[in-house]
């Protein structure tokens, strides 16, 4: 045999590898987005319960903007349906703390920044793989110039930390890597 039959059957196999290769892996039964979810096939919808605002200090729009936020994130990024209630995958909760604090202080023992820290207790229920429930703790901040007042901060600060929640909500509900 010799060198030009070779390299042609070399080819060969490699094109007929390159075919077959999709086939071995269509039986799979996860499915990967460009979100980084893995979703069964049998999971369909979702269902999102407004997260209630528990902690001592109240920011009026909080439980609303992480509700729907969470909620765009699954229409976004998924091909899940949002129902109201019992989806294949359940998400409720609460807002457990709101709080701001001293991040860094001055040579005069003053504060110069402080941060807006937000927790929320995330209970998640999947209906087909129950492995993957959990019942975690979720917590994000954001840090702010002293010399602005936490309301005057708040409407920039709270749809930044609620997106870190969200990221990491999702993430651990459906990127199971």
């Amino acid at each position: 045999m010799n060198i030009k039959s070779r390299y042609f059957k070399s080819k060969i196999a490699v094109i007929v590898a390159a075919l077959a290769c999709p086939l071995l892996f269509e039986g799979c039964s996860v499915k990967y987005s460009l979100s980084g979810a893995s979703i069964a096939p049998e999971i369909q919808t979702v269902s999102i319960a407004r997260f209630p605002n528990n902690a001592l200090l109240v920011a009026p729009i909080l439980s609303s903007t992480l509700t729907d936020a969470l909620q765009d994130r699954f229409t976004r990024q998924t091909r899940l349906a949002v129902v109201p209630e019992n989806g294949d995958l359940r998400f409720e909760g609460e807002i457990t703390n709101y709080t701001s604090t001293p991040a860094a202080v001055s040579g005069e023992e003053m504060a110069v920044m402080n941060r807006l820290t937000i927790t929320v207790r995330v209970r998640f229920t999947n209906a087909f793989q129950p492995e993957f429930n959990y019942d975690k703790t979720f917590s994000a901040f954001s840090d702010y110039s002293s010399s602005r007042l936490l309301q005057e901060a708040e409407p920039t600060l709270i749809p930044e930390i609620v997106d870190q929640l969200v990221e990491n909500i999702f993430n651990d509900a459906v990127s199971n890597w």
